[in-house]
């Protein structure tokens, strides 16, 4: 197979090709967007953890003496609001798929580049939409948006919020069929199916979740906002609607939603626990094939989130038994993570150890999603701080540290520079027990009989609120400290060479940071996936970064 040679403008480093702003407004290179999205969810996830900081502090005391019940609403409803569509959806994908993805396969650019940037161009529409709600007045509905109270009750600014998420679902809807085209289309010559990284197994399956699944929410949000203004009868009963048609169309989107934050967290885990076990994924194939079951299975149990709502005992039992198999190819990947783990030539670096972290809480998180697939247990519970806690276990817990590990594990290769080793490993600590003492005194609080949404509680539930307080202000100090570091690291840190961890894949066989158009040959692929026998042979010489 010929290479083809790019010429020596196209060679150009993609961060010192221009720093004018307008270069990087109308930029369609995929790094560079990937940035764009990078700054604008780290805003973002700022003003989600302020009002987080605030319902925290509002519960340290039994009584609601910080701020007023409406005002209580409107905080914890604009943090899951900002969080969920601002943050946590857009994060890996939009932010690490767009950097990596191209360079994984072998690929100059994402299929369609101008839709790239455009994507980013609606996300920040949609998002302006969203703050224009929370700074005239707020929104007290919770991040789901139930009817009927968000249809006919609520006087706070619902509509302009729901224009919001269905402006940043379409961003959403673009960047999976991106990732979908270029991978079908655009991978380098010898790149098979069971050749490609984990990593690109994970985010095509997510973006088929974001294709699909997406529209649902689209569809069902402009509903919520036809009936608000034009008393509409579809969901209200009293206009000979249906109210729990909204909670079937919300969920059918919004759990499978979960997986578009979980599934690409698991291909950065896999990439890293290979890199720093210097093996070959256990059970690679097995692997590969549980994000996509996982994709499949999460269209199919949206009604476990119903079981008070007034769906039948035989459809609570279904949808019951079919939550119990989305755990299968979940443990799956744990368990193969823990094989691969195995007897391997482990170097303890700060991804890795952020990957520990991530393991940690996301079996918590799992475990408990089980109970709640139970319904004797989830009658109990529905409405707690135990559906909360597990609810960060998975979202905050496993889906922000896999985040966190990738942009450790990777950002030598965005950037070119590396962070200080040590503070990083800081933050993972303070990360993990900071996150365990916010939200493990959640599920006790929520199993004794602590309802959610409530800014006043009994005076015996105060210790296990102090604690969570505490922790949360552990975690806030563990989350900023990447921030610092990395912002140093770009004018501090040492030149990290194009490969610093001697990891497998393309994207490491390029500069740090990649040319323009990432690489000056088109690659030939002619190895297998996550070949470290052949990187780390004797004949090889490699050292292994720690």
């Amino acid at each position: 197979m010929e290479t083809t040679n790019l010429s020596t403008e196209k060679k150009t480093n993609y961060l010192n090709a221009d720093y004018s702003i307008k270069s990087w407004l109308l930029t369609t290179d995929h790094k560079r967007i990937g940035l764009l999205y990078l700054a604008s969810i780290t805003v973002f996830f700022l003003l989600g953890g302020i009002f987080a900081m605030l319902i925290r502090l509002e519960l340290l005391t039994p009584a609601g003496d910080l701020v007023l019940a409406d005002t209580y609403n409107k905080l914890f409803t604009m943090h899951g609001v900002v969080m969920i569509f601002l943050f946590l959806i857009p994060s890996v994908p939009a932010v690490l798929g767009n950097f990596l993805v191209p360079l994984m396969i072998g690929a100059k650019d994402l299929a369609m580049p101008k839709l790239n940037l455009a994507s980013w161009y609606i996300f920040i529409v949609g998002a302006g939409f969203i703050l224009y709600a929370i700074l005239t007045g707020g929104l007290d509905t919770g991040w789901t948006f139930y009817t009927p109270y968000a249809t006919t009750y609520s006087n706070t600014n619902v509509v302009s919020a729901a224009l919001g998420v269905f402006i940043t679902g379409f961003s959403s809807i673009f960047t999976g069929l991106n990732i979908i085209v270029t991978v079908h289309k655009m991978r380098a010559p010898g790149l098979t199916w069971r050749r490609l990284p984990l990593f690109i197994w994970a985010h095509y399956a997510a973006s088929v979740i974001m294709v699909l699944g997406t529209p649902v929410l689209a569809i069902t949000i402009v509903l919520v906002a036809l009936e608000r203004l034009f008393h509409f009868g579809i969901f209200d009963a009293r206009l000979g609607g249906d109210p729990l048609l909204f909670q079937h169309l919300f969920w059918f989107y919004s759990h499978p939603a979960v997986y578009i934050m979980v599934l690409p967290g698991m291909g950065i885990i896999s990439e890293i626990i290979a890199c720093f076990a210097r093996k070959r994924p256990f059970g690679y194939d097995f692997v590969a094939m549980s994000s996509i079951a996982i994709a499949v299975l999460g269209f199919l149990v949206w009604a476990h989130h119903m079981y008070v709502a007034g769906i039948s005992t035989y459809a609570a039992m279904i949808f019951s038994l079919l939550t119990f198999f989305v755990a299968i190819p979940s443990a799956v990947k744990v368990f193969n993570w823990t094989a691969t783990l195995y007897k391997g030539s482990i170097t303890f670096a700060s991804p890795l150890l952020y990957v520990f972290a991530y393991i940690g809480l996301f079996m918590v998180g799992g475990l408990t999603g089980v109970f709640l697939a139970a319904v004797g247990i989830d009658l109990h519970v529905t409405d707690t701080y135990f559906v909360v806690a597990h609810f960060h276990y998975v979202m905050v817990g496993a889906s922000v540290t896999a985040f966190l590990a990738g942009m450790h594990f990777w950002w030598p290769k965005i950037t070119g520079k590396m962070y200080p080793e040590f503070a990083a490993k800081i933050s993972g600590l303070l990360v993990f027990c900071g996150f365990n003492l916010t939200f493990f005194p959640q599920f006790l609080l929520g199993y004794l009989g602590m309802p959610r949404r409530y800014h006043a509680y009994p005076p015996e539930f105060q210790v296990l609120n102090v604690l969570s307080t505490a922790g949360a202000s552990i975690l806030a100090i563990g989350f900023l400290l990447p921030m610092l570091y990395f912002a140093w690291s770009l004018r501090y840190g040492k030149d990290a060479g194009p490969n610093p961890f001697n990891a497998a894949g393309l994207e490491w066989q390029t500069a740090s940071p990649p040319p323009t158009y990432n690489f000056e040959e088109t690659p030939v692929v002619t190895w297998e996936a996550y070949n470290y026998d052949e990187i780390d042979s004797p004949q090889k010489g490699v050292e292994v970064a720690g």
